[in-house]
């Protein structure tokens, strides 16, 4: 925080104004008109939901520190769901508590995500390596909220099965109600972006034609590690991926090589159902996956996996074996 007397950039997103006796502002975005005397707050645009002491709560992440938006705002926005659904992103980021990142448990982004939709076979790379056959539409399946962790949480290889492989994607966060949204028109209707582990169990996702029972053992994935918004990711096309077990990349990937782009899936999904503020999308995953390696690599108690995505962080899980 400082006197800015300079020229500087024009606001990109939305500002709140918190003065007098000086202009105070939080913005989020950058600013082209000069505010001479005023207090400049530039936020960057990373949100998250984690638990203090079994609590759940959210607020904005930065230089290692989670800030909790004040209690009357928590309030009237009780989780960032809501926060993103009433439009009020910028006054989340608002000064309230500060903590240290480490000192908190990170949840899923969204944990009440009332829609997660996975896309299967996205990657060209990746549809020859599973020995299918290219997409003429989205291959889609679900996932239940309870399936996913969040950040440096655990994740799970269930007892039922050692067939438990890893799938690193860039996950789509919706930000406004959609329905019957052009493709032209679909990314103005995201509110952000983050990294997804889509855990797979192969035999069971491969007992029928659909994944939905490979997909969604419980806490076998995860999301996090926060949401960065729009104004920092403004074309998810040029975004590159890696996934990494024990240091060893397994995975890389470019957004713009999906074979369905993000814009394409919310138009596709928007015709069949309303998606609403905080549904996810699961965009895909490219090849690499232990399932089409020689020999096959299935994720094991204590594996470290890492799901890189440049512009947005790192998720970080642990695998545990279910008790």
């Amino acid at each position: 925080m400082g006197n800015i007397n300079e020229r500087i950039e024009a606001p990109t997103g939305p500002c709140v104004s918190l003065g007098p006796p000086l202009p105070f502002f939080i913005c989020l975005g950058s600013y082209k008109m000069a505010v001479p005397g005023a207090i400049i707050r530039v936020l960057y645009m990373r949100f998250s939901s984690f638990s203090i002491n079994g609590a759940s709560a959210y607020g904005s992440v930065a230089a290692g520190r989670v800030q909790i938006p004040p209690e009357g705002f928590r309030i009237r926005y009780p989780d960032l769901k809501s926060a993103i659904a009433g439009g009020v992103l910028a006054e989340a980021a608002s000064a309230g508590d500060s903590l240290d990142a480490e000192s908190v448990n990170f949840e899923p982004v969204i944990p009440n995500a009332g829609k997660i939709f996975g896309v299967g076979m996205n990657y060209m790379a990746h549809i020859k390596e599973m020995g299918r056959e290219p997409p003429t539409h989205p291959a889609l399946f679900v996932r239940f909220s309870d399936s996913l962790v969040g950040h440096r949480e655990p994740v799970v290889r269930p007892s039922a099965s050692t067939h438990y492989d890893f799938e690193g994607e860039l996950a789509v966060i919706i930000g406004k109600t959609a329905r019957h949204v052009s493709a032209a028109r679909a990314l103005d209707y995201v509110a952000g972006y983050a990294c997804f582990l889509d855990g797979s169990v192969r035999d069971y996702q491969r007992h029928t034609s659909q994944f939905v029972a490979g997909k969604n053992f419980r806490k076998s994935g995860a999301f996090g590690p926060w949401l960065v918004t729009t104004d920092e990711i403004p074309n998810p096309s040029v975004l590159k991926l890696q996934t990494r077990i024990n240091g060893e990349i397994m995975q890389r990937g470019h957004v713009g090589d999906l074979c369905i782009g993000v814009p394409d899936l919310i138009e596709y999904l928007s015709t069949i159902c309303q998606l609403d503020p905080g549904d996810v999308i699961a965009t895909g995953t490219p090849s690499g996956v232990g399932a089409a390696r020689d020999p096959q690599r299935w994720l094991l108690p204590g594996d470290f996996v890492e799901v890189d995505i440049d512009g947005i962080g790192i998720l970080e899980n642990v695998v545990e074996d279910e008790t």
